[in-house]
């Protein structure tokens, strides 16, 4: 059977690793059912929590959260601050325009 001179399928952009490498952190950290109800909690509150609000929602171990917590800071999810003895979280809203950002890379 002859070659075609025309391909099957006209050839794509590539999307580059580099292009969606800074996504990786944020999707691992986003592929977990308890930091999707941790940053729920905080989506609902409309405000900062302390991690007190945070553990007590919670039947996890208070390291087990806290675990959940530096995942969600490591991808820039929610910030913190701390304050005497504890500390308070609220979404990262800076972060949540890479959402948008991503589908358009896809698109492109």
């Amino acid at each position: 059977m002859a070659k075609s001179a025309d391909p099957c399928c006209p050839p794509r952009p590539k999307v580059r690793a580099r292009a969606t490498r800074p996504y990786a952190r944020l999707f691992k950290a986003l592929a977990d059912e308890t930091r999707l109800e941790i940053l729920g909690l905080l989506a609902a509150g409309g405000s900062e929590l302390c991690v007190c609000d945070i553990e007590s929602h919670f039947d996890l171990a208070q390291p087990t959260v806290s675990h959940h917590l530096k995942v969600l800071r490591e991808a820039r999810l929610v910030t913190s601050e701390r304050r005497g003895t504890w500390v308070f979280y609220a979404i990262d809203k800076d972060t949540l325009r890479l959402l948008p950002e991503f589908h358009a890379l896809l698109r492109a």
